[in-house]
């Protein structure tokens, strides 16, 4: 008998004996299973129950569960019942947490383990081992029983739901102990992980206070909350962590909406059984509720707590309902299932103007309507449901048919029944949610025919006609509470056209007055308006009532007709509502307000003078004067400053300006000099500018009035515009001319005559004389003198003055106005000098005095002639006046001269200005003088004071004396040949300045240096260096000399040498154009990549550059990986036949093998089988292995058969960047004496390739210090740690240094370990031992003394020497003696004045002598004429040679036996990893089978007929029955879609979808006609490449660049017909389902499909009267609704199907296939499964 290996049986399982594994079973068989839920259906019970909470908050309703959990605990306690709810947020006392705490009866530990099982609610504990049996609780008003925790669900959902974790933590009265419970979703996950019961824990049982097990640092709030267990009886604690993120921002920033939420839902439990009524002034005991419920929020400081208590909150909805109302009516329900409603209505009235139907202060207010303030319950339900006392929030229940609108209008007028609220409040009888947020069927039974009402009166319950009780009690509460207004003094019926409705123009009754609130409101009377936009005043009109009145009426609301005051501002009549009619405001307020009104008017004109020269009234100006500039403001009667006429209307605000006119009032009339309108500015007002043209003679008036823009009118409502009026006279000027008159003739010789003269101003008036006023009658000059003769003789650059008189004709010196001399100075030719012109003024004396300015001629060569013109311009009858003027050289310094001795005197160079030298690079210009020559060209003498007046620009630092002797500082010639240098000296003083200047061109010195100039500097292996090398010899300073040549190129030929060069493939050439050696051909052969040295040597030059060799011609492509690295990338294998076509059978089992077994590859699969389509993948994690070429082979077994596959190279690389050994150096001769300093350790990181690792952190480096040998690789735990020093300027910057480390005190054997760590975990070690010094010093510090035998100094005149000895001793032999250091037998020391010093006096290294054996140590002075004891002590010789070799030889043992077990250990772990990998696979494989034997079964196919063959029978039958299904026709897309296939590109629209029926596929398509052969892409870069290749012809949509309209909050607004259904959810995706979604997302957004075209237009009009948009809308019969209302037409019927052109969403495949497809892949896959597993178990059996 045959045994078969298989896995150890865990407890449970079946076990079948069986002849052979195909034997069939000769009978049914019973397998015991456990299917126990998985704990994500408790951790995620409460999202989904919380979830679907229609678009609200639910967390407050998960607090709910804990609050209805502390009421049923609290239930039971006679006093106070306290729930206290605390959010710790603070970060200092750990992570957020939500704890709960109640005063309750708390839970034994079997009651905690009851409350741990899901869904064991109150009826079922009795039936368990946990409980007793639960018996109801007795009848109770507004069932406020507490029995509201019900399920055993809603308290796990709910902290599962707020957190990730809870604590529950409880003592009852009947227990000392705590006991205590801790679920969490990371212990489940911990315990499925390793394979342990989920549903099964531990309650820790505790003394009261005792938090000794709170260990974690999140958990130190829990400290506190245990410390206030004492002295509690009893209690309970829940304590949620892990809060959501998005639970906290809710609970930190809605803190007041979801606490009134609270308050809401526990309303009655709070307040008692009359809620919370505030008007009453006094409560029945038996009403008062006694439970607290705290809530408190503590954040970090500086934040506040924040705390409340439900009871303080005053704006719940209830609370709001309650203390609206007027009155109430209570009544009572009873169903068939003893369910018991109690019920009350509540009425709030209309009060005048409002209604006071409570509305929600966070919700978004209604707008008012147009005639009325309406705020009624609308289309709301009117009872809020109670379900034992607590609010189920989701259900609420719209009427009942007794308190329902009647169709017929009645006594109660309609409006009434929108004021009514209600409360149901019903017992456990009617079902609820698990989650307690709806009612299951709660409306439907009070609907029902059977159910009965009653009235409860006074306590008492009648058993009458509810629907006659509720409408009298409605008739009575409108007849008592209702306030309405009262319409009086009827005028007559009108038609408003203002009114925008059409069927509301008519009818609208008018009346005169209305009794408002004890309040009479006439026509007439002044009012002011409240809550318009603006606020206005104004007196009524009339009053306005829609409807068909005759006379006096009451009314709820209306309308009053306003003319606008004051009238002036507001001609205008506004109509509005009466509820907007302040009645507050006095008359008094009223007046006060129209007449601020009135003050906004214009009221005068302000005029002012800018520039400070005002006109006054009767002004006398003369004439020409300018009048201006104006400023004008128009001033209110405030003082503001306006520019428009005020109005509420901003249109109606009209633009002012100012017009100015001036009337001249002449003898003929008025007549109007000047006309201005001035606009407004907003920087200077109104401005009129200068003006200037007032010069003729009389009065004048000046105009300024306002006036409107759009009519230039002065008037506005009747009233004078503001005006300015100013009245002024111009009179005649100043005289400014005269005209000569007539003269009496005849004349007479020598008898007196007069010439009278006529004054005007400058316009030509008639003007009286000046004061003052002398006429003066003069005499013509005749002729001009100059007192200077020639010749004048005038030093260049000075100056020449001439005394000029002006003669009569009699002679003598005249004067007369306007006598002005004139001196013109003419430069003769060749002087070409601008002519200069001088001028004198004799009107007073007729005398005076010309000076010419200098006279300056460049360049002057000997005597200059220049000729001086004297004439009077304005008297054309004198005769010019010339003199010559003799222009000589000046004294002054006019040129500098540089001039260079080179040797001797007579060798003298003179430097022209700008004259360009030539010298040798680097070299000193010396001998430089200087020489200073007049106009004359005489030589100046130098003077001291002359020479701090000369400057030069190539240096500062100058003598004043050498400068003094004409001697000028050294030039320094620059290093580089192309820089030319500019050198300048120049003489300024207070009348001349001159310079002179030469340029230094360098050249280059003799050659000194072999320069090379490579173009490349990167050549591949094998061949040439592209580029040219030049190769030029340069001097001291790199500048190129001429020395290369043809002629000694060939004298003495060019070397190239460098490690790998091709020596004999290089040549070399001379450039004669560039006086350099060009290098070709240079060749590397086949060596060793990296840089290399290439050495170029001419005569006596050479020159050393690097060249970078890099690897060759490509020729392999080795996959390369580093060493213990993984292949990010997975490896794809497809399975194929014989012919290359790929074969999906599972069946074939791929394998992956290393070649080499030195080379560990490490993957998560080495073994698989062949997905659905033929593949398989491999990703490789780690690979392991020295340094070479290996391959990875992937084989096949098929059936136990090999297939052969594909081998891939890979090349294992040396990591560069891993560490592998620490390198050492210090200077090995180094001496270490106690309390020394130890040499420098230079440490450098080499990584696994042999380089050295740069970049690293220096505190990843350490050196350790320890005393005594090295017992392992970890130094002892008192082992000093040192640092690295930061490295030197001329230390290397890769290496980490230590220096200055202390070497200890104490004399013995240490141990120098440095270790580097990368991390924690990781390190490398190098230890380095002292070096036996150390232990051969005998004596390290000591002083010797020749004392007497009173131990006193004895030696104070002694000099010699100490002789130091090793005696031998006894039994020892003389070769076996020790030497000192430098293998001597003796060492002295100097002895002065009877004292020595002994130091660092050591044996040498390996010294001779015996093991352990003592010797003496003899010191010996050695004193001519002296003779003394000598002074000696013992030593002990350690010889510890041997002892360390054999130390070495047991190491190296150690180390090949740890080398040794690691290798097995790595086989041992390899094997283990295998046998797992293989269970793992045989376990998936059974699973795998059952799995798809259960979806066999469920195709009814069965199963224990099933073999091999009929398994492959099957499969061949589904495949056929698949092939004939595809072969059908169908509808398909026609268009082509060249594009499909494209990276980035999914296709067209039309191909991207299918639907499934027919009319549904012809009218989408219509629908979408223009957008069906759309190309969409994923990115807009493919997008614009399928524009771009179709020159724009192609439409295309880039992707990179909801609930239905009826239904509201979960609720239809209406009941539709005709099966609505967007369009966009009938379309099938066959690929690319995400991306599709968006594009017909974008494409049809909410487009709608209905039955037919009624069942649309139906659809429209209740969307539309809901005050919602409504999308467009398809019919399933082609028609079409646009969104704006329009159908009808061939625009909006879609076509056949047939006249599409094919442009048609295609149709999917029929259902059948799909179930075809299952069964087929249930088959296959047993198939495969059953073909696996013996060969899984066979490998497992083999490993």
């Amino acid at each position: 008998m045959a045994w078969l290996k298989c896995k150890e049986l865990q407890e449970g399982s079946s076990l079948y004996l069986l002849r052979n594994e195909d034997q069939v079973l000769p009978q049914a068989t019973l397998e015991r299973i456990i299917f126990l839920p998985h704990y994500d259906t408790l951790i995620r019970s409460g999202m989904y129950e919380y979830y679907a909470s229609e678009g609200q908050k639910s967390l407050p309703y998960a607090f709910a569960e804990l609050i209805d959990n502390a009421l049923s605990a609290t239930s039971s306690n006679t006093g106070m019942r306290t729930i206290d709810i605390r959010l710790l947020f603070d970060e200092s006392m750990g992570k957020p947490a939500v704890v709960i705490m109640d005063n309750g009866c708390g839970m034994t530990s079997k009651q905690l383990n009851s409350w741990a099982v899901y869904r064991l609610s109150k009826f079922t504990k009795g039936k368990s081992t946990f409980s007793k049996l639960y018996v109801r609780p007795d009848p109770v008003p507004r069932s406020l029983n507490s029995d509201i925790s019900f399920f055993g669900v809603g308290g796990k959902q709910a902290v599962f739901y707020i957190g990730q974790s809870t604590r529950m933590i409880t003592k009852p009265a009947c227990s000392p102990d705590v006991h205590e419970l801790v679920i969490s979703k990371e212990e489940f996950e911990r315990k499925e992980q390793n394979k342990e019961d989920i549903y099964t824990g531990f309650i820790r049982n505790r003394k009261t206070g005792d938090s000794t097990h709170v260990t974690e640092e999140d958990e130190r709030f829990l400290h506190g909350i245990i410390q206030e267990e004492a002295g509690k009886p009893s209690f309970t604690v829940v304590v949620v962590t892990g809060v959501q993120l998005e639970h906290i921002t809710f609970l930190k920033q809605d803190f007041h909406l979801w606490t009134r939420e609270l308050a809401h839902l526990y309303h009655y439990y709070i307040h008692g059984l009359n809620g919370n009524d505030m008007r009453a002034s006094y409560r029945n005991s038996d009403c008062v509720s006694n439970i607290d419920i705290q809530i408190s929020l503590l954040e970090k400081f500086p934040k506040m707590p924040r705390m409340v208590n439900l009871r303080e909150i005053d704006n719940d909805m209830q609370t709001l309902y309650i203390n609206a109302s007027a009155d109430s009516f209570e009544f009572k329900a009873y169903v068939d299932t003893e369910g018991t409603v109690e019920g009350i209505l509540r009425y709030h009235p209309f009060l005048y103007d409002k209604e006071t139907y409570p509305e929600d202060p966070f919700a978004t207010p209604e707008e008012d309507d147009c005639a009325v303030h309406n705020h009624t319950r609308a289309k709301r339900p009117i009872f809020e449901c109670f379900w034992n006392g607590r609010l189920i929030p989701y259900t609420t229940v719209s009427e009942f048919d007794w308190c329902a609108l009647p169709k017929k209008a009645g006594a109660v007028p309609a409006e009434c029944y929108s004021r009514i609220s209600g409360v149901l409040f019903t017992n456990d009888r009617f079902q609820v949610s698990t989650n307690k947020l709806t009612f299951m069927d709660l409306e439907l039974q009070l609907k029902s025919k059977d159910t009965l009402f009653t009235r409860i009166l006074n306590g008492q319950e009648q058993r009458v006609k509810i629907h006659k009780e509720f409408l009298q009690w409605l008739k009575t509460c409108h007849e008592k509470w209702d306030k309405q207004v009262k319409f009086k003094g009827f005028k007559g019926t009108i038609t408003r056209m203002d009114v925008a409705t059409k069927k509301m123009q008519f009818p609208w009754a008018t009346f005169s007055s209305i009794e408002w609130d004890g309040k009479t409101y006439k026509a007439g009377q002044y009012v002011k308006s409240q809550k318009t936009v603006p606020i206005f005043f104004g007196s009524i009109v009339k009053f306005l009532l829609y409807g068909d009145h005759d006379s006096d009426v009451y009314a709820t609301g209306g309308q009053v007709q306003i003319a606008m005051e004051p009238k002036a501002l507001h001609d205008e009549v506004k109509t509005i509502p009466i509820s907007k009619i302040d009645r507050v405001v006095s008359n008094a307020a009223i007046k006060k307000g129209i007449d601020d009104e009135l003050a906004k008017l214009p009221e005068k004109l302000k005029v002012s003078w800018p520039e400070g020269n005002p006109w006054t009234e009767n002004d006398v100006r003369p004439a020409g004067t300018p009048l201006g500039p104006l400023h004008v403001e128009i001033l209110n009667r405030k003082g503001e400053s306006i520019s428009r006429i005020p109005s509420a209307n901003q249109n109606g605000r009209k633009a002012l300006s100012v017009e100015l006119k001036i009337i001249w009032h002449s003898p003929n009339g008025d007549v109007e000099t000047n006309f201005y309108i001035a606009a407004h500015a907003s920087k200077w007002a109104f401005w009129f500018r200068t003006m200037e043209n007032l010069i003729k003679l009389g009065k004048y008036t000046l105009y300024l009035n306002t006036i409107l823009n759009e009519s230039n009118t002065t008037v506005w409502a009747g009233n004078q515009l503001p005006n300015f009026k100013l009245d002024f006279t111009i009179t005649e000027g100043s005289a400014a001319s005269f005209v000569v008159g007539t003269v009496n003739m005849p004349l007479h010789v020598g008898v007196p005559f007069n010439i009278p003269l006529q004054l005007q101003d400058e316009y030509g008036h008639p003007a009286p004389p000046p004061p003052n006023l002398k006429p003066i009658l003069e005499c013509n000059p005749d002729s001009l003198k100059v007192t200077q003769e020639d010749p004048i003789i005038v030093e260049n650059g000075s100056s020449a003055s001439f005394d000029v008189e002006v003669h009569d004709i009699a002679g003598n010196l005249t004067a007369h106005p306007k006598l002005i001399v004139r001196c013109q100075r003419l430069f003769l030719y060749p002087i070409m000098l601008p002519i200069d012109i001088i001028s004198v003024d004799c009107s007073n004396t007729g005398a005076g005095t010309l000076v010419l300015k200098p006279i300056t001629i460049k360049n002057i060569i000997g005597e200059q002639m220049v000729k001086a013109t004297f004439d009077i311009p304005n008297q054309a009858n004198v005769t010019p006046v010339l003199r010559d003027l003799r222009v000589v050289p000046s004294t002054r310094v006019s040129r500098l001269e540089v001039c260079c001795e080179e040797g001797e005197v007579s060798d003298v160079m003179v430097l022209k200005d700008r004259e360009k030298i030539s010298w040798i690079v680097g070299d000193l210009l010396e001998n430089l003088y200087y020489k200073l020559y007049d106009e004359a060209g005489r030589e100046v003498p130098l003077s001291k004071e002359m020479a701090q007046m000369i400057k030069v620009n190539w240096t500062a630092d100058v003598n004043v004396e050498e400068l003094a002797r004409g001697k000028l500082p050294n030039v320094s010639v620059p290093t580089l040949v192309n820089e030319e240098h500019f050198y300048q000296i120049s003489y300024k003083d207070q009348l001349v300045s001159v310079d002179t200047s030469f340029i230094i061109v360098p050249r280059p010195d003799e050659p000194k240096n072999l320069k090379a100039k490579l173009t490349e500097t990167t050549v591949r292996m094998g061949e040439v260096l592209q580029g040219d090398i030049y190769l030029e010899l340069t001097d001291q300073y790199g500048n190129q000399t001429p020395m290369l040549n043809p002629s000694c190129m060939d004298s003495c030929p060019l070397t190239v040498d460098a490690d790998g060069l091709d020596k004999e493939s290089f040549s070399y050439t001379c450039q004669e154009n560039n006086l350099s050696m060009l290098v070709t051909g240079l060749r590397f052969k086949p060596c060793l990549p990296g840089v290399k040295e290439l050495l170029f040597k001419w005569r006596d030059f050479e020159e050393h550059v690097t060249i970078k060799v890099t690897a060759g011609v490509p020729a392999k492509l080795p996959l390369q990986v580093l060493n213990e690295q993984g292949i990010e990338t997975p490896f794809v294998l497809q399975l194929v036949d014989a012919w290359g076509n790929p074969s999906p059978d599972q069946r074939v089992v791929v394998t992956l093998r290393p070649s080499s077994p030195v080379l560990k590859v490490k993957s998560s699969l080495t073994s698989q089988p062949v997905d659905k389509d033929g593949k398989a993948s491999f990703r490789v994690d780690h690979v392991k292995g020295p340094k070479g070429e290996y391959a990875v082979a992937f084989r096949g077994t098929f059936t136990k058969n090999p297939i052969h596959g594909p081998s891939v190279k890979l090349m294992i690389l040396p990591d560069p960047n891993k560490p592998v050994k620490l390198v050492v150096e210090y200077d090995t001769h180094s001496v270490f004496p106690a309390g020394g300093t130890l040499p420098v350790f230079s440490v450098s990181v080499v990584s696994e390739e042999g380089s050295t690792i740069k970049n690293l952190n220096p505190a990843n480096i350490s050196m350790l210090m320890w005393k005594g040998e090295s017992s392992g690789p970890r130094p002892p735990q008192g082992a000093a740690q040192l640092k690295c020093s930061k490295p030197m300027a001329d230390e290397k910057m890769d290496s980490f240094y230590f220096r200055d480390k202390v070497i200890p005190d104490h004399v013995g054997k240490y141990t120098i370990q440095f270790v580097m760590c990368m991390d924690k975990t990781k390190g490398h070690l190098y230890t380095f031992l002292f070096p036996a010094l150390v232990y051969r010093t005998l004596v390290q510090d000591m002083s010797l003394k020749i004392m007497d035998v009173y131990n006193n100094p004895a030696g104070l005149k002694l000099s010699g020497r100490v002789v130091v000895t090793i005696k031998t001793s006894i039994g020892s032999s003389e070769k076996d003696q020790p030497l000192f250091e430098g293998k001597s037998k003796s060492v002295q020391f100097h002895l002065a004045n009877g004292e020595s010093h002994i130091t660092n006096l050591s044996i040498m290294e390996n010294s001779p002598g015996q093991d352990a054996k003592e010797y003496v140590l003899h010191f010996r002075p050695s004193i001519s004429g002296f003779s003394r004891d000598n002074f000696c002590f013992s030593l002990c010789h350690l010889l510890d040679v041997q002892n360390t070799k054999l130390m070495s030889e047991l190491t190296r043992k150690k180390d090949q036996l740890n080398q040794t077990i690691n290798i097995y250990k790595s086989l041992f772990e390899t094997n283990r990893q295998l046998i797992t990998e293989l269970s793992n696979q045989v376990q998936d494989a059974t699973n795998k089978e059952s799995r798809l034997k259960s979806e066999l079964r469920r195709n009814s196919i069965n199963i224990s007929q099933l073999s091999s063959v009929t398994v492959e029978a099957l499969i061949s039958q589904k495949t056929a029955e698949m092939d004939s299904i595809k072969l059908q026709t169908r509808r398909v897309c026609s268009m082509p879609d060249p594009f499909k296939g494209t990276p980035d590109v999914l296709g067209k629209i039309g191909h991207l979808a299918l639907v499934e029926d027919d009319d549904v596929a012809k009218v989408i398509s219509w629908h979408l006609l223009g957008d069906m052969d759309c190309v969409v892409t994923t990115t807009t870069e493919a997008a614009r490449k399928v524009y771009d290749h179709t020159q724009g012809k192609q439409q295309v949509m880039p992707l990179d660049t909801v609930p239905l309209p009826h239904i509201r909050n979960g609720q239809a607004s209406f009941h539709p017909i005709g099966n609505p259904v967007f369009a966009r959810e009938l379309l099938i995706f066959p690929e690319n389902a995400e991306s599709c979604q968006m594009v017909f997302g974008n494409l049809l957004g909410d487009t709608i499909l209905t039955n037919d075209l009624d069942s649309a237009n139906h659809y429209r009009k209740g969307v539309v009267q809901s005050k919602m948009p409504c999308p467009t809308l398809l019919t399933r019969q082609g028609d079409r609704i646009r969104s704006n209302g329009k159908f009808g037409g061939l625009q909006n019927k879609a076509p056949p199907i047939e006249k599409l052109r094919g442009q048609v969403f295609g149709a999917p495949l029929p259902k059948q296939y799909d179930t075809l497809m299952v069964s087929y892949h249930a088959f296959y896959g047993l198939s495969v499964e059953s073909a696996r597993e013996p060969l899984l178990l066979g490998d497992n059996s083999l490993a």
